[in-house]
């Protein structure tokens, strides 16, 4: 087992980074792990044109990869591997990448959440050349074009509603006959006049070569194939949090999501940031943001801790 460190940050994405950022230049050389999946969603954003200092837009790995140089250049120790492992049981707490051990006094969990997908291969193939999970992130680009959102849930609407603001049309693509969406959801988008639903239908595959140019849908009533022309396909069938690791060793709601008061969790010296407990924004500048606060956080925890041991040991 190694030396205690003072900080372990598991995620290297934009949450994780920023921790490992200012952790770094409040001199707790910290350890950042950050996973084969570095760089989080980011890794798969082509362009980036609403995080701030952009004014010409920015390709998402090299945003990503100018956070992990900032991180290194005070200091941060980055590991390129997959925390296979940990124990937030005792102190300090474990973290291992295979059999290799590692300790801290204080953990920050910025592992993210992962876009559900239709599981095609075009979709694969066309992912950040008009396929795309974030109507925020991308939608611009597609200003005054025909788009497809593909969801029947709260998020979905909220998509299509966003896009209907810049885009010339858009068509909800869902499986049933209902959306399962908040009521008043549902209500603004059959309102909407640039939206329209086709009910009953599943992407069977998104066309074009190089760029979306329409999707593919299979009735499943009737089981006829029909093509919708559109320039992107956001796909909006929710997302999934990055915490299998942490099952029943730290609170999670319903949906997995790690619950936090700020970015505190329910164990003294543990916090997450970023996505991994972001149900609502879901925003590189947010889960940035956060990760700035994790690192307060924890640097102020491990602050505490030491001048209560100096305290108690001046009464021993």
């Amino acid at each position: 087992m190694s030396d205690v460190h003072e900080v372990i940050i598991i995620g290297g994405g934009p949450a994780g980074l920023t921790a490992a950022i200012y952790a770094a230049r409040a001199n707790l050389a910290p350890v950042i792990i950050e996973g084969y999946a570095a760089g989080g969603q980011l890794m798969i954003t082509t362009d980036v044109e609403n995080y701030p200092g952009f004014p010409d837009g920015v390709q998402g790995p090299e945003l990503m990869e100018m956070f992990r140089n900032q991180a290194e250049r005070f200091g941060a120790q980055i590991m390129t591997a997959d925390v296979t492992r940990v124990d937030l049981s005792q102190r300090p707490f474990g973290v291992w990448i295979g059999d290799e051990e590692h300790r801290a006094k204080s953990i920050i969990i910025s592992t993210g959440a992962s876009a559900k997908w239709l599981g095609l291969e075009s979709e694969t193939r066309l992912r950040g050349y008009g396929v795309s999970s974030c109507a925020t992130c991308d939608g611009f680009f597609f200003r005054d074009r025909d788009l497809v959102v593909v969801g029947g849930g709260d998020t979905a609407m909220e998509e299509a509603l966003f896009l209907a603001r810049i885009a010339s049309h858009v068509t909800v693509v869902h499986r049933r006959d209902e959306f399962r969406a908040s009521r008043i959801m549902v209500e603004r988008v059959l309102a909407h006049p640039k939206i329209t639903v086709r009910w009953n239908a599943e992407v069977d595959s998104i066309t074009g070569d190089g760029a979306v140019e329409g999707v593919v849908v299979r009735d499943t009533t009737s089981g006829a194939l029909d093509t919708i022309p559109t320039a992107a396909v956001f796909v909006a069938i929710g997302h999934s949090p990055n915490t299998d690791l942490f099952v029943g060793q730290i609170d999670l709601d319903a949906a997995g999501y790690i619950i936090t008061n700020g970015t505190r969790t329910n164990i003294d010296g543990v916090f997450a940031c970023g996505d991994v407990q972001d149900t609502i924004y879901r925003q590189a500048i947010t889960a940035a943001g956060s990760g700035c606060a994790a690192a307060i956080d924890a640097e102020r925890w491990v602050e505490a801790q030491s001048h209560g041991s100096a305290a108690a040991a001046q009464h021993a």
